[in-house]
């Protein structure tokens, strides 16, 4: 997998899977913390990256 292809899963991932998933946890009417992250999506990504490398 190139670094072009990686760059397109990443902004597919921050474009279209985020928001999606959002909304699926504020509709799905179960009580979520609402806690911040402790890593960025950006690193989330590349540690998920590297483990499958």
């Amino acid at each position: 997998m190139g670094i072009n292809n990686l760059d397109a899963v990443f902004v597919d991932f921050c474009q279209i899977f985020l928001p999606t998933w959002k909304k699926h946890l504020m509709s799905s009417g179960f009580k979520q913390r609402n806690k911040p992250f402790l890593l960025a999506v950006s690193e989330v990504i590349t540690i998920v990256i590297a483990f499958h490398q």
